[in-house]
């Protein structure tokens, strides 16, 4: 490896590094916090404890973001909907989490995406005028939360042309205009929670994957090495669960009520080029929308769903027809060209772990969408403290809380948490990310690390190219996940690294070279 080629100091998880830390975390010794989970909360938890001086282990019984954090739709939301339910302290919640994350903390893996409203004959005036009400209340937030208007532009009507340019693929026909708003996009919600593990893991935190937990206790838990079978006891002054949907098979007392978002994967020219996403109304909802999100890669996602999910919550979610169904007649309803079943290369289904306030398993709420997306933070008879609810924007608060909580609750000698102004691994000012001397797209995905994962694709010009045609990840970009961010095995690479996984035609494809690049970073594991 080059001089160039390096990461952020300390912030490289490996094979070899989870054997020794591992090793250590089991040796009896007795660390200040265990965080059992390793989606966004869970990785975000680590950091804001290891950020204050505390000694942390981390632990997932699978990957870094294996469970909901990998299946979101993306996108770093405002609080919009939740204005609209009379929730205004989560709206403003939101609304600053997203500022913190695309200013502050993660600039390289958020950035502002626009969103066209398509006026068309199934949008009543009355529809268009709530939800023009409803874009200028969601500015209005930015502006309470303090976010630049450089980093959100305003949202403004636009003309049936001004509409059909930004979005292409619209039926022209009854098209009268659109209503044009911005809102935070992810790169990739895998990516955002490996820069956290790993600058948790800068921090000096133990970041342990595929090591399940077996049995949680408010001074640590027993846990299983699922690599060698091994079993052994991590002690620890204060346990905090955020295994998400998961958190009730841990801790007693925990009512989950899952719900399902189902998203679908095209290819972008089946829908033909989009400079701008799709809100497309719902009919018979005045605020759900079907998502259309054109990606980097040369696919669209088009979601979500908002489904109860009854009975064991898996660890990789179906999607039932009925919901690719419903997804493709919403699109239909709005473009141009048909997209039919067979366009569909892949799908894939994310679980909320939405709290159950009410009395019975299935009472209250009658829809999860009507649920709130507030999170709790309970703290067990024991002295566990769980972290439940919630969204992905606003991971970093829920991950402040539990801490905070958890240094209470067992008096830890701690400090406020200084997460909200703490840049994660590759983050920079846009002004520092775009002088990088690294192509625009590893930018926007390794951020000031971008040079140091071009320059091993300038050593081996195998490297520069594409691990599966038709999709720009390079074989440099699979052997920098193996050195640096903790990927183990082809699933680690293929399903949350790099997403190519998210179409089952080019995972499969894709296999042999990632398997061979295996082969060659072993030396380096």
């Amino acid at each position: 490896m080059s001089q160039t080629a390096v990461p952020a100091a300390g912030a490289s998880l490996s094979a070899a590094r989870r054997a020794r830390e591992l090793t250590e975390a089991t040796d009896g010794r007795v660390v200040d916090v265990l965080v059992v989970g390793l989606g966004a909360t869970g990785a975000g938890a680590a950091l804001d404890a290891a950020a204050r001086g505390l000694d942390v282990v981390a632990v997932d019984a699978h990957d870094l973001a294996f469970g909901t954090s990998r299946w979101s739709s993306k996108l770093v939301h405002g609080g919009l909907r939740y204005l609209a339910s009379a929730q205004f302290d989560v709206a403003h919640e939101s609304a600053v989490e997203r500022g913190v994350l695309m200013e502050r903390t993660a600039p390289h893996l958020v950035r502002a995406q626009p969103f066209v409203l398509p006026l068309t004959g199934l949008v009543s005036r009355g529809q268009a005028a709530l939800a023009w009400a409803g874009f200028r209340a969601g500015d209005a937030l930015r502006l309470s939360a303090r976010t630049a208007r450089a980093t959100l532009p305003a949202p403004r009507r636009l003309s049936p042309v001004e509409t059909r340019h930004l979005a292409p693929a619209l039926r022209p026909g009854g098209l009268r205009g659109g209503l044009l708003s911005w809102d935070g996009r992810l790169t990739d919600d895998a990516r955002l929670v490996t820069a956290l593990a790993r600058t948790a893991a800068a921090r000096h935190a133990r970041v342990l994957t595929r090591v399940r937990a077996l049995e949680l206790t408010a001074s640590g838990a027993r846990v299983r090495d699922e690599l060698t079978g091994e079993e052994g006891e991590i002690r620890a002054r204060a346990v905090i669960n955020a295994s998400g949907v998961w958190a009730g098979d841990l801790v007693d007392g925990i009512r989950i009520r899952p719900s399902r978002g189902t998203h679908l994967v095209l290819r972008s020219e089946h829908i033909g080029p989009l400079p701008a996403g799709l809100h497309i109304p719902i009919p018979g909802e005045t605020n759900r929308f079907v998502l259309v999100l054109p990606q980097d890669d040369g696919r669209v996602y088009v979601g979500l769903t908002d489904e109860p999910l009854d009975g064991p919550v898996p660890d990789v979610p179906d999607v039932p027809e009925t919901d690719i169904g419903f997804l493709l007649d919403v699109l239909g309803s709005v473009l141009d060209v048909p997209v039919r079943r067979g366009d569909v290369v892949g799908a894939f289904a994310g679980l909320r772990p939405l709290l159950d306030t009410s009395g019975t398993a299935h009472g209250g709420a009658s829809r999860t969408a009507d649920i709130s997306r507030r999170h709790a933070v309970l703290t067990s008879p024991d002295g566990v403290v769980s972290v439940v609810g919630g969204k992905l924007t606003t991971y970093r608060r829920m991950a402040e809380d539990a801490v905070n909580a958890a240094v209470d609750a067992r008096g830890l000698a701690a400090g406020p948490s200084p997460t909200a102004a703490l840049p994660l691994v590759g983050a920079a000012a846009p002004r520092a990310l775009a002088a990088l001397r690294a192509p625009r797209r590893l930018v926007q995905r390794y951020g000031t690390e971008a040079p140091a994962v071009h320059a091993l694709a300038g050593q081996d010009p195998r490297l520069a190219e594409p691990v599966v045609p038709g999709h720009p990840v390079t074989g440099a970009e699979v052997l920098w996940a193996l050195r640096h961010e903790g990927a183990l095995d082809e699933a680690d690479l293929l399903d949350r690294r790099t997403r190519i996984g998210l179409v089952p035609a080019d995972r499969a494809e894709a296999l042999e070279a990632v398997r061979a690049l295996m082969g060659e970073a072993a030396p380096l594991a």
